[in-house]
């Protein structure tokens, strides 16, 4: 049993193609355990340069950032001890001072302030009053500052709110303050020296650093409180989070985290004398991104050595297997109908031999194919003609009924009548098997058909058929208006007495084109049965007309004239039925011209 099963699982199979996948898979396999140990040993190789290339890249930023803040120190030295100490703060030497200083570093400052332990402001660049109703002295960083004096103390971002200036009220600062020993007079107390460093500047110094692929740098102060952030708008609207807290607490280097499901390098490094902490995300994915430029080497020796094994199997396999794959494609041209084809022969006598049976085989599998294409076409031709000789039966018994009954009656007048409107109904059915007839023809057919219908139900309706002499050399579809009469006899008519039924049956050309009317004042019917006549199979039973329904008609209209045209149907219950067919008004010898044009 294991030997046929093998047997039955390698003879789905080509020789080649078995040599062929056997080689490659060896080699694949090989080939990739060689990729993955050289991925594994590169991949941790990146992730640890990735982390000194972030540290590095952070050193740079923090550098230029403590850089930044001593300027701002230096120049908060030069205001204290080369202007204020020792002088009369109130004196106009040291507001020229305090002028000077602010024009020479204006792009960094937006204001220069010298306030009272009260709170009273003494001197300022270019601001010229506190606003009213602030009293500095009962802010909590002005008791802060004035409580540890040796210390310079640097705030959050926040809007200028304390100088009422001419300039920009909604200005973004950061507040530098120190307390500093005045001298009025001859006396000396404790005072605040106030700088607001234009936050602008600072943030030039970190938009557009970036850590890789998805990575940022953000600045934060001790307590948690963001310094800056490329999506601080967003924080700060709520529409976005940022794991501060943890990452304040974090020691200078490099530290993995998961927040928010994602797992993450955060490298973080103090800056300087603030106690503010420089912190640079990179997604895991950006240190794959990057794993991915160096793996390409890897990735293109693996495909070039496989290409190589490959094209050395796929010659050796074709060598050894010629013969039958060439045979193999013979038989998959047959396969695909192609009878005709040469079928190959060649290689060994066993190979030959295959090559001439399968060649015998196609030519008499090519004889039967024709039999079986001749007899099916006999066979459908007879069908058709079955179908052709049957499009009305039961009419026709119907008729022929009505003609034998006028006979024994001894009404042979009206029994010729009768008998002549059949042959014209007839005539007309068949057209010569035309499918498009001039509109007098139709109006004939259904003329006949209705004189033979009204003398079957003893003159239970009457009808009217109207029609403008210029339409009845338009084209029209062929049987058209007989079934939709039929409709309006069979279920119209049904419940009408003697004389009461009305069938009116008109055709005219308007501005759009040529329309048929076909109304009677029969039951009518509701709105959503008059659309399920156009929308589902709504078909005369067989045993009362033709079993050409109103959906027929109105798909046959579409697929000859186009989606424009087609039946519209108009009833209400008790108050009968309107169809409206639109047809483009185009004469008989007009279609024939376009038909032999195409």
């Amino acid at each position: 049993m294991q030997g046929q099963n093998k047997h039955g699982f390698m003879h789905r199979f080509s020789i080649r193609t078995t040599i062929y996948v056997y080689f490659t898979v060896s080699a694949l396999v090989a080939i990739v355990l060689i990729g993955v140990s050289l991925y594994s040993r590169l991949s941790g190789q990146m992730t640890a340069t990735l982390q000194e290339e972030n540290q590095a890249l952070l050193t740079q930023v923090n550098r230029s950032v403590d850089s930044y803040l001593r300027t701002i120190m230096k120049l908060s030295d030069s205001l204290y001890y080369g202007v204020i100490k020792n002088a009369d703060v109130t004196s106009e030497a040291v507001n020229n001072e305090f002028t000077l200083l602010y024009d020479n570093n204006k792009e960094q400052i937006s204001n220069i302030a010298l306030l009272s332990k009260e709170g009273e402001l003494l001197q300022a660049v270019p601001a010229a009053r506190l606003k009213p109703g602030l009293d500095a002295a009962q802010e909590d960083w002005f008791s802060e500052t004035l409580e540890r004096t040796d210390n310079l103390h640097f705030s959050t971002p926040h809007v200028q709110y304390l100088f009422d200036n001419t300039g920009n009220q909604y200005r973004w600062v950061i507040t530098l303050s120190r307390a500093v020993e005045l001298t009025q007079g001859t006396s000396t107390e404790q005072g605040v020296l106030l700088i607001d460093i234009t936050y602008a500047s600072l943030q030039q110094l970190l938009d557009n650093i970036t850590l890789g692929n998805g990575g940022y740098v953000y600045m934060a102060d001790s307590g948690g409180s963001l310094i800056y952030h490329p999506r601080m708008q967003l924080i700060d609207a709520g529409l976005a989070e940022e794991n501060l807290q943890a990452a304040v607490s974090y020691r200078d280097g490099s530290v993995q985290e998961v927040y928010q499901g994602q797992v993450r390098e955060v490298t973080v490094k103090s800056v300087g004398y603030t106690g503010w902490k420089l912190i640079g995300v990179s997604p895991e994915n950006a240190i794959s991104l990057n794993n991915l430029k160096t793996n390409l080497f890897i990735v293109f020796i693996v495909a070039f050595v496989l290409f190589i094994l490959v094209l050395i199997n796929a010659y050796i396999s074709t060598k050894i297997t010629g013969p039958i794959q060439k045979l193999e494609k013979s038989v998959n041209a047959l396969e695909e109908g192609d009878l005709d084809t040469e079928i190959s022969i060649g290689g060994s006598y066993e190979i030959q031999h295959l090559g001439r049976s399968i060649r015998d085989m196609a030519q008499r599998i090519q004889v039967l194919m024709n039999d079986i294409v001749a007899e099916h076409e006999s066979k459908r031709k007879s069908e058709f003609d079955t179908l052709q000789s049957q499009i009305n039966p039961h009419f026709l018994y119907n008729t022929l009924d009505i003609i034998v009954w006028m006979i024994e009656n001894e009404q042979k007048d009206e029994a010729v009548k009768v008998v002549t409107a059949l042959a014209r109904f007839f005539r007309i059915s068949l057209s010569k098997g035309k499918s498009i007839i001039p509109v007098g023809d139709e109006l004939e057919h259904v003329r006949n058909y209705l004189m033979i219908q009204q003398k079957r139900f003893k003159n239970k309706f009457t009808y009217t058929i109207e029609a403008d002499p210029e339409v009845l050399g338009f084209a029209s579809l062929k049987l058209m208006l007989q079934p939709l009469v039929e409709n309006a006899i069979y279920h119209g008519m049904e419940f009408m007495m003697d004389g009461e039924g009305e069938i009116l049956v008109k055709a005219e050309k308007r501005e759009d084109g040529l329309w048929f009317t076909v109304r009677d004042n029969g039951l009518g019917m509701t709105k959503e049965q008059a659309e399920g006549l156009l929308t589902r199979q709504a078909q005369v039973s067989s045993r009362r007309g033709s079993g050409i329904g109103v959906k027929n008609v109105n798909e046959r209209i579409r697929l000859y004239f186009g989606e424009g045209y087609g039946l519209t149907i108009q009833s209400e219950p008790d108050e009968g039925t309107q169809i409206l067919i639109h047809l483009p008004a185009v004469t008989m010898e007009e279609l024939q011209r376009k038909e032999g044009a195409r």
